[in-house]
């Protein structure tokens, strides 16, 4: 596999090939498959400036490097992106559209970044947005990227905003006795004023919630949200909590399983994804994230994948397979409107982007 070290490579690349996928960290096995370019050497911080929140970098660049230089000024990625620990870039979590649990508060990858430079299907380097946090220049290429799994253009650099890390935080882990409560709760909580930062489920009455804020308002908070799960829930409070964290958005929880898929949710259709599910001849394990609105399926029995794909187009529903040996990541039924053709007639007229399973875009 061919590695480029700058973008004048990258273009070279798309210029001189009938066809480039391109990966970097490879923490997502089922997106890296078929790779032919690595961005691995498209690295670094460019350009960051903490008194404005901002900072831009190449796609190459690893998301643990990027926190570890944010951490330095109190300052962090609020939407949490996943597999760090794993060697994920910061281009790849753009193309696959990741967030992890604190997107609940402060919303997903698409809602920080604030301008792209990508390599389109001629080998041109095409801007979208900028690196300041009022930028309405344009068409938002920054979100059109965002989840397309490279297949409008190759993500070069990226221009994010950052927040301040919160002063204090704490977790409380409610255990309620069925899926249903459990719901019922993630429902109260979701229309609550407490401004929680995540909010997961573990079926099937496990809840793993995260406050944070000024420290001398955490303790007042933290006492209403226990008076208010405590009729109904076993609880207990963890006030040491960055690692619990960190294993979710780092997918700990499934680390013996070989395939994992995202599926997009409302809270709603979690009880009938689990009935679904029981009906399964496989053991799945799951969590729904996001307050409910992400579903995180996992699994080692190969006998699975034909069900889920047998789902999704009885349901007539979509998903992203993430890890393991797939024929094709995009799962469920294809999306070719009129719009992406155009995009793609645009941006990519001789296909050297379409891999093997193109489809939908995410």
């Amino acid at each position: 596999m061919e590695t480029a070290s700058t973008i004048a490579d990258v273009q070279a690349a798309v210029r001189s090939r009938t066809r480039v996928h391109a990966t970097a960290g490879g923490s997502k096995s089922a997106l890296s498959a078929g790779a032919n370019l690595s961005l691995t050497g498209l690295s670094g911080v460019t350009q960051y400036d903490p008194s404005e929140y901002t900072f831009t970098a190449l796609a190459g660049t690893p998301i643990s490097e990027v926190a570890a230089q944010l951490a330095k000024h109190g300052q962090y990625l609020p939407f949490d992106p996943p597999w760090a620990d794993d060697g994920a870039t910061l281009g790849g979590s753009i193309a696959a559209g990741l967030s992890g649990p604190a997107r609940y508060r402060y919303g997903g990858i698409r809602d920080f970044l604030l301008g792209v430079r990508i390599v389109d299907g001629h080998g041109n380097v095409i801007r979208g947005g900028g690196n300041v946090v009022k930028n309405v220049a344009g068409f938002d290429i920054p979100k059109l990227v965002t989840g397309s799994l490279g297949r409008f253009g190759i993500i070069v650099e990226a221009s994010f905003k950052v927040f301040p890390a919160p002063e204090s935080t704490a977790t409380i882990l409610a255990e309620l006795p069925n899926l249903q409560t459990a719901m019922a709760m993630v429902d109260r909580l979701a229309v609550s004023p407490l401004d929680l930062m995540c909010l997961d489920l573990e079926p099937p009455g496990k809840l793993w919630i995260r406050i944070g804020g000024i420290g001398d308002a955490l303790h007042a908070r933290l006492t209403r949200l226990t008076t208010l799960l405590e009729k109904e829930a076993t609880i207990a409070t963890f006030t040491e909590d960055a690692e619990i964290w960190h294993d979710a958005a780092n997918m700990r929880w499934a680390r013996k399983c070989s395939h994992m898929v995202k599926l997009p949710l409302v809270p709603t259709d979690v009880m009938r994804l689990e009935k679904r599910i029981a009906r399964w001849n496989g053991e799945v394990t799951r969590r729904y994230s996001v307050g409910g609105n992400v579903a995180y399926l996992a699994w080692n029995d190969p006998n699975i994948t034909d069900t889920l794909q047998s789902t999704l187009r009885s349901a007539n529903r979509r998903a992203i397979a993430l890890q393991g040996d797939w024929d094709s990541p995009l799962l469920g039924p294809v999306d070719n409107n009129a719009m992406k053709q155009r995009l793609l007639q645009a941006l990519d007229p001789d296909g050297k982007f379409e891999p093997a399973y193109a489809g939908s875009v995410t």
